[in-house]
């Protein structure tokens, strides 16, 4: 029978045929949390009897709150070191990346299961993964066992056709969806991403895609693992753990969308929420206080390059704040020069973490400031104050509003 890429998937960690809205037991991969739900996880690892069934499959990341901001925080990350050190589990210290990125850079392959307790952990789904997030119980069950209990979710198919314009990018590629299918328009829906547009993007313009589709309400997000992919692969000294995985030709999908790579523009989501996008000629001139480019979103190299580009030999007019994803990316970008051209044009440039992002530490806005970032999420306190509002689009977006001191259309600076 034809399948979908998450039918594979799951049929292969499960040893028996599936369809989807099948109910089946399935075997993980790999699975990891943070030192935001992570404690949570521990404590109910400690109710299962406190073994793990695979440690070195295993990890847990302390990313969230780098470096703590407060006594609370800093007890609950030692609760994560001190598991780690009695479990044999990996630890990713503060200053080695956001989970997300971590994951990508380290553990996940094509055809893997993977089980993360937070809801971006869909970025994996970029190298050709089914990779899900989870909550604390499910999480700390498959840490526990190796197992967890799953529905085979029916898959949307996204097909993006042509060539992007300049100034388009993949972020510009996932809020045109999700504007189109509303922030919950594909709940418990697999997303497979195709076409030539999609071909065309190196990895990090794949991982934006994959990490957003939660934002729509997405179990998953897909893409088919091909020469890039083991481009890829090969960077990170993984090409023996790459397969080529794709959905059958004549795959059932529950719903098939067409976007014209040609016809996008940039886009911005204005607050307070995802789906509400319009594109960024339609709102320029708002100013814009700070500028944020970080997150497991938007913040890998290929995206501080882009922004780097556009700030070279200019002075900003807002507050800029740069947050690398990874101590890889960190150094990479260290080492090239690009951190350089940010500091030179009046950033600050903060260790990699997720502070900002979430509302917890580095840059939490004034009342009634208005804040742009390349992250994914513009509900009211995303980024630590309800009373702020927040918008979100692509790093060069970011960096020509940095520039101009409010939103302005990165078309003519790419």
């Amino acid at each position: 029978m034809s399948k979908t890429i998450s039918e594979k998937i799951i049929q292969d960690h499960t040893g028996k045929e599936v369809i989807a809205d099948d109910i089946v037991v399935s075997k993980v991969d790999f699975c990891f949390s943070h030192d935001a739900s992570g404690p949570l996880v521990i404590s109910r690892i400690n109710e299962m009897g406190g073994q793990l069934s695979n440690p070195g499959k295993t990890v847990f990341f302390i990313d969230h709150a780098v470096p703590s901001s407060r006594f609370e925080i800093s007890n609950e990350q030692s609760k994560l070191r001190n598991f780690v050190k009695k479990s044999g589990a990996i630890l990713s210290e503060a200053g080695g990346g956001i989970c997300h990125q971590v994951m990508v850079e380290k553990y996940v392959n094509p055809g893997n299961l993977i089980v993360g307790a937070d809801s971006h952990s869909v970025m994996g789904g970029a190298l050709g993964a089914f990779s899900i997030g989870m909550g604390a119980t499910d999480t700390a069950t498959a840490m526990t066992i190796g197992k967890i209990w799953l529905k085979v979710p029916k898959t949307y198919k996204i097909v993006v056709t042509g060539k992007l314009k300049n100034g388009v990018y993949s972020k510009d590629i996932i809020l045109n969806l999700i504007k189109t299918l509303g922030s919950d328009g594909a709940d418990y829906k697999a997303i497979e991403f195709h076409g030539k547009a999609i071909s065309n993007l190196d990895m990090d313009q794949r991982f934006t895609l994959s990490n957003m589709v939660i934002e729509a309400g997405a179990k998953a997000g897909i893409i088919p693992s091909d020469d890039v992919t083991l481009d890829y692969l090969k960077k990170v000294g993984r090409s023996d753990q790459f397969k080529r995985i794709n959905s059958d030709d004549d795959a059932v999908f529950d719903k098939i969308i067409e976007i014209d790579g040609d016809m996008l523009k940039p886009l911005i989501a204005l607050p307070h929420s995802v789906d509400n996008v319009k594109p960024v000629q339609d709102v320029e001139g708002v100013k814009i206080d700070t500028v944020f480019i970080g997150s497991c979103t938007n913040s890998r190299l290929s995206d501080l390059h882009i922004a780097a580009s556009i700030l070279r030999e200019n002075k900003i007019k807002t507050r800029l704040i740069v947050t690398p994803s990874s101590q890889k990316v960190y150094n990479d970008s260290l080492l090239d020069g690009t951190l350089d051209v940010f500091i030179k044009a009046g950033a600050v440039v903060t260790p990699p973490g997720c502070g900002m992002c979430f509302g917890a530490l580095g840059g939490i806005p004034a009342n009634d400031e208005k804040v742009l970032t390349t992250t994914n999420r513009n509900f009211k306190g995303r980024t630590g104050n309800p009373n702020s509002y927040t918008y979100l689009a692509s790093p060069a977006t970011a960096a020509v509003t940095a520039i101009e001191g409010k939103i302005t259309d990165p078309s003519d600076y790419v």
